[in-house]
């Protein structure tokens, strides 16, 4: 098993991930351009998109999450102000959402996306860097290799219908061992730096504007030595509060 699917570097580092290019459904509005990176059983997919152009769709058909990292895409929705993202920002678009996307030129930007036959929450919900964190919980003793964090949360976008939160999250540092991930995860790292182990004794490490996907079941441990915050997707939550 793969533990994790690096989607972006940042820096332009290279980095195996493979990608193939296919549409997520016969309805997909970005078919021509989706590259994915991790398809899983649960109706959930991560990759990347490069876009130019605009398109017109009148009902967004599943639920997806897009961080920019290059360039500047608008979407606009009836009686909104157009939502602008330039790099290391994000949003969310919920099923049924009809909207405008424009790219006045070459764009790039990460995606998580979800099928969901009963979407309970259309619009677009920006994600935010500057977040009104919550306290969250940390993590359970057993698996930490020292002192507990503190987490904080600001979870903006819920749709009950496939299992999807959306948010910004962050934590004092801490170590953690391997152990089986417990949800689908998509993460766009916006502050510091984490070291993730896998069983084999490998180490990835990834820091601020990097994004990745951890499926559901993948070993996977976690060790930063300073504030960390992202952006994040999860799926299939087991138990509330804890996204690391």
């Amino acid at each position: 098993m793969t533990v994790a699917f690096v989607l972006h570097r940042a820096e332009g580092a290279p980095f195996s991930t493979s990608f193939r290019r296919a549409a997520f459904g016969k309805d997909d509005p970005f078919a021509r351009n989706r590259e994915i990176a991790w398809e899983g059983p649960d109706s959930m997919i991560a990759g990347r998109i490069s876009f130019i152009g605009e398109l017109d769709v009148p009902s967004f058909p599943h639920i997806e999450t897009i961080v920019v990292v290059e360039g500047e895409l608008i979407l606009e929705t009836v009686g909104a102000a157009p939502l602008v993202l330039g790099p290391r920002a994000g949003a969310v678009i919920g099923g049924g959402t009809a909207l405008r996307v424009r790219a006045e030129s070459r764009t790039r930007f990460v995606f998580c996306a979800a099928a969901c036959e009963k979407p309970t929450k259309p619009g677009i919900v920006p994600l935010r860097a500057d977040a009104d964190f919550k306290p969250s919980a940390s993590l359970p003793a057993e698996v930490l290799l020292g002192p507990a964090p503190q987490c904080r949360s600001d979870n903006v976008f819920t749709d009950d219908g496939a299992e999807y939160r959306a948010g910004t999250w962050d934590s004092t540092p801490y170590h953690r061992v391997i152990r089986p991930h417990r949800v689908n995860e998509f993460m766009q790292l916006l502050a510091g730096n984490v070291r993730f182990a896998a069983p084999d004794g490998s180490v990835l490490s990834l820091g601020a504007g990097d994004a990745l996907f951890v499926p559901r079941g993948a070993p996977i441990g976690w060790e930063s030595s300073e504030r960390v915050a992202k952006f994040y997707v999860v799926q299939n939550v087991q138990a509330s509060g804890e996204e690391g």
